[in-house]
Parts: C-alpha cells; sequence; structure tokens
C-alpha cells in the first residue's frame, strides 16, 4: 500500500466492523502538509488538532501549514525538511500531530482499538510518531522489518523477530497489553 492508503477514514471503517482498523504512520507529516494546504476543506484535520491535548503545539502547527481556502492549484504545497536524526522542533512537532490527529479521527464513533503502523527501515521519525499515536490513544502498534540488521541477531524485547510482523497492544503499561508475533 502507498502513503495515504490506510487512512483515517479506513482504519475507523475497519474499527467500527470490530476488527483492527490500523493507520499507516508513513509520511503522516507529509499528508496532513497538503490537507492543510488545501483548506481542510472537510473540517476532520481542525476537529483533530482541535482534540490535541498540547494546545500551543497544535497552534504552531496549525498557522505554519494551514491555508484558509486552500492554495491555488498551480501553487506547491509548503516543504518540509527531511527527517534526520536531529530534527527541528518545528518538524518533531508536525510528526507528533500528525500521528495524533490520524489516531484521534480512526477512533470516532466506536470504542474498538485502533492501530499504527510503522516502516521499520524509516526510524527517525519512530519516538514522534509513537508519541502522538498513543496520546491519541492507539491500542496497537504494528511494525515490520529485518531487526537483525539492527541488532545483530537478536533484537531487543519488543523488536520483532527477523522478517516477522509483531504486534503489541493493551490499555496499560502494567502488563495487560497483549503482543503477537507471525
Amino acid at each position: 500500500m502507498g502513503a495515504g492508503v490506510s487512512n483515517w477514514r479506513l482504519a475507523q471503517a475497519v474499527s467500527r466492523l470490530g476488527q483492527l482498523g490500523v493507520v499507516s504512520s508513513t509520511a503522516l507529516d507529509q499528508i496532513l502538509v497538503r490537507r492543510l494546504g488545501d483548506g481542510d476543506p472537510d473540517g476532520h484535520m481542525r476537529y483533530g488538532f482541535d482534540m490535541f491535548p498540547f494546545q500551543e503545539m497544535a497552534k504552531r502547527v496549525w498557522r505554519e501549514y494551514f491555508v484558509p481556502g486552500g492554495k491555488a492549484a498551480d501553487v506547491p504545497y509548503k516543504s518540509t525538511a527531511m527527517h534526520t536524526r536531529n530534527d527541528s522542533r518545528k518538524l518533531v512537532e508536525l510528526c507528533i500531530l500528525s500521528n495524533f490527529v490520524e489516531v484521534a479521527l480512526a477512533r470516532l464513533g466506536h470504542d474498538n482499538p485502533v492501530g499504527i503502523n510503522l516502516l521499520e527501515k524509516v526510524q527517525v521519525v519512530h519516538l514522534p510518531s509513537l508519541y502522538g499515536a498513543m496520546l491519541a490513544g492507539a491500542g496497537y502498534v504494528l511494525m515490520r522489518g529485518d531487526s537483525a540488521a539492527h541488532t545483530g541477531g537478536s533484537g531487543p524485547v519488543g523488536v520483532p523477530p527477523a522478517g516477522g510482523v509483531q504486534a503489541f497492544g493493551g490499555r496499560s503499561a502494567v502488563g495487560d497489553g497483549h503482543a503477537a508475533s507471525v
């Protein structure tokens, strides 16, 4: 699947049917920049921003990227820097917000869990992505990748086996979570 395919609408629909709806975290910051550049025509992004617990951060991101009425067709979207190990605060906040909004919107209208899928090979965004998703109440984190390439063959606790998929979920960090490997 490409970036933006497994979005909040699909995850919400799947979760409403009682299955695990999963949001793809891949390039969510770029997708949010484009949604805001289009003027957020349906108002869903604004709703997600309003739910964010740190409103000063939300206001900074909104002011930076929202284009009232949407950008003109011949005007490019605002660009962001590439992620690195030393991301700017602005880029980290955008990453946190984008993951929060996507998961929060996917969780609306039902009580079933929603998960987030991270690409193992795009590691520099894992922490801010997870933080945003956790703030929104993501119940599961899914990741696929070759952990052996980064751990010398024996991955740490919580890292999937080489080439495998591992899902983690639960309501708290005190042992009532679930883990499954494939």
